[in-house]
């Protein structure tokens, strides 16, 4: 596996947690939260490993969200469920001042866990086909509760350290790019404070636990969900001049939305346009009425984002009309719910952030990243009227040793969304806490 020299110079990151900082952190607030983390490892690992083998769709994450919400209540966090379906929301006032959001997610994937781990996901559940389908944190959404439920801890002891108000939420749905809409909906923003700033973590699967990474502006695409419909008229095989077949069609169309990219968005623009599904016939001898095309598109701006849609409806358009098909038999093409815009951080809080985070873990701990093609539907806490900075930072998770002997021998690490991939959960989840502390001790400084 070949890596950025940013990930090379890692090789030599510290094993310790803390670099001490510089004299304009208080030391005391880096050693309270240094023995409150440690204080609270051990209970954070249990809770990370139960959530781990008791994973739950998007949509269906009933007893996640209970395991969530008791846990912030315990913390000292009035706490309200049931926000946009099963998402939870709980608020800490400490005083005046700002009001700071940290976000996870709560849903897992229909991945079937292969890491051979004692607490494996063996979990299986009905999805929204009605299929039964094996279930895994295969993104590491534990992970991220397990953060916020151990910042939640920590914060509420060291409130003599910061002024303000915190509002903690588990979002349902994250992989159905659905669940922050719903909070939204259901009046996160007007039932509860209203955040200044919003911040959370993503696990990296290709960055070493103890790391943390980060990305100014855009960091996550677009993501677009489309079904076509490719419609025709069937008939006999043997008679094909008496039919008009929606193969054909469907595939000068697969071909065609290949030229969007090449020949009509401009050079350098990132951009994916991906046939992921194509269905369509039962039999050898028959010419069908109907293919079924799933696709996905990715993009970073609202403008590229548009092109894309209207590119597909012409060229699918204009392809049937050359195919003779009739106005009634057009291909139908329907852009899902199961689209998100761009997560864009916000640079300016996340050049403040990293430089904290740099203060905390030691520069060479926390690195810069590239944006990548992947979606998130955090990027919804941003873009709603009130233009809130938002900021993800990426959380490694892979064991030191591990990471050098992927560098050394060439061999590829577990990616999210794999059933192989198994975060080295201590020292991801010691660092996730203190980072999601550090961020609120400077966003919420006394």
């Amino acid at each position: 596996m070949k890596l950025s020299p940013t990930f090379a110079a890692v090789l030599g990151f510290s094993t310790g947690l803390f670099c001490l900082g510089s004299a304009s952190l208080a030391a005391d607030a880096h050693a309270e939260t240094s023995a409150l983390v440690k204080k609270e490892s051990a209970s954070l690992l249990d809770l990370y490993r139960h959530l781990h083998a008791n994973p739950e769709l998007s949509f269906q994450e009933v007893k996640t969200s209970a395991r969530l919400a008791e846990e912030l209540g315990k913390a000292g966090f009035k706490v309200t469920t049931r926000v946009g379906g099963h998402g939870v929301v709980a608020v800490l006032k400490n005083g005046d001042g700002p009001t700071l959001l940290l976000r996870s997610d709560l849903d897992g994937l229909p991945v079937k866990e292969i890491t051979g781990l004692p607490f494996a996901s063996k979990a299986r559940a009905t999805d929204s086909t009605g299929a039964e389908v094996d279930v895994m944190h295969a993104c590491a959404h534990d992970v991220h509760i397990t953060c916020l439920t151990g910042a939640a801890r920590v914060l509420a002891a060291m409130k003599d350290q910061w002024r303000g108000t915190l509002v903690l939420i588990g979002q349902p749905a994250e992989e159905k790019v659905g669940g922050a809409r719903a909070m939204l909906k259901d009046g996160l923003f007007t039932r509860f404070p209203r955040p200044d700033h919003c911040v959370a973590l993503h696990v990296a699967s290709d960055q070493p636990a103890g790391t943390l990474g980060y990305v100014e502006g855009y960091a996550l695409a677009n993501v677009d969900t489309v079904d076509i419909s490719v419609r025709g008229i069937g008939g006999h095989g043997a008679w094909p001049h008496m039919t008009k077949d929606p193969i054909v069609l469907a595939a000068q169309i697969v071909l065609a939305l290949q030229t969007i990219v090449s020949r009509e968005v401009q050079p350098g623009e990132p951009v994916v346009v991906t046939v992921g599904s194509i269905h369509g016939g039962a039999k050898h001898n028959i010419i069908s009425d109907e293919v079924k095309l799933q696709l996905t598109l990715r993009s970073y701006s609202d403008k590229v984002r548009a092109q894309l849609l209207e590119a597909i409806r012409r060229q699918t358009r204009g392809l049937a009309l050359a195919a003779g098909l009739p106005d009634d038999k057009l291909p139908v093409v329907t852009v899902t719910d199961e689209s998100s815009p761009a997560l864009y951080n916000d640079p300016a809080l996340t050049k403040r952030l990293a430089g904290v985070y740099e203060k905390w873990f030691g520069a060479g701990n926390v690195m810069a990243r590239k944006p990548v093609m992947g979606a998130e539907d955090f990027s919804e806490f941003g873009r709603t009227e009130h233009k809130i900075p938002v900021t993800m930072f990426w959380l490694g998770t892979v064991s030191p040793e591990v990471f050098k002997a992927s560098m050394a021998g060439g061999k590829g690490l577990p990616a999210l969304h794999s059933g192989l991939f198994r975060p080295d959960a201590e020292p991801c989840i010691q660092t996730g806490v203190t980072a999601l502390v550090a961020a609120t001790l400077e966003l919420l400084a006394k």
